[in-house]
C-alpha cells in the first residue's frame, strides 16, 4: 500500500504542481509585454488560458499533500523534522497560490485594455500594471522555490532512518 500511495503522491506532484508553476510563471510575461498585433488579443486570451491553468491544477494539486501524508503515515515518519518542514513549506506554497498569485492574476486579468503596454492608457495605470506584475512574478518565484526546497527534502531526508 505505502508504494502505492508514494506513487500517487509522486505522480500528482508532477502532474499537476509541475503545470502551475510553469503556467504561474510564464504569466507576468503575458500581461505586461506589449502586444505585436497592436490591440493585445493574443496576448490577453494567453494570459487568461495560463490563468485558467493555474485555477484547475489547483484543484488537482490538493491530492499531494493528502497522498504525502497517508504516505508518511504509512511509513510512520509523520513526526521527522525533515516531513514537518516539507508540511510548513507546501502549507506556505499552498497560501502563496491561493492568497497572492490566484488573485495576482485575477487582477491583471480584469486591468484595462492595454494598461500593462501602456497603450491608449493613463501612463500611470501603465506603470501600476507593470509592477504589478513584477510583483507577482516575485512571488511566484518564491513559490516556486518553495516546491524546490520540498522536492530537495523529500529526497534527501535529513535524519530519516528510513534510508534514502
Amino acid at each position: 500500500m505505502t508504494k502505492f500511495l508514494l506513487s500517487v503522491h509522486v505522480l500528482a506532484a508532477i502532474l499537476a504542481i509541475g503545470p502551475i508553476t510553469v503556467a504561474a510563471s510564464m504569466f507576468p510575461r503575458y500581461v505586461r509585454s506589449p502586444a505585436a498585433d497592436g490591440d493585445g488579443s493574443d496576448q490577453a486570451r494567453t494570459a487568461a488560458l495560463l490563468h485558467r491553468v493555474c485555477r484547475g491544477y489547483t484543484v488537482v494539486g490538493i491530492a499531494v499533500p493528502v497522498f504525502g501524508v497517508a504516505t508518511g503515515a504509512q511509513l510512520g515518519v509523520l513526526t521527522d523534522a525533515w516531513l514537518l518542514t516539507s508540511i510548513v513549506l507546501t502549507a506556505a506554497a499552498a497560501a502563496l497560490l491561493l492568497l497572492a498569485i490566484l488573485p495576482g492574476q485575477q487582477r491583471l486579468l480584469v486591468q484595462p485594455a492595454g494598461a500593462a503596454s501602456g497603450a491608449g492608457a493613463d501612463a500611470g495605470v501603465a506603470e501600476t500594471a507593470r509592477s504589478a506584475a513584477a510583483r507577482l512574478a516575485m512571488v511566484t518565484g518564491t513559490f516556486n522555490l518553495l516546491w524546490a526546497v520540498v522536492v530537495v527534502l523529500m529526497i534527501v531526508r535529513p535524519g530519516s532512518t528510513t534510508g534514502a
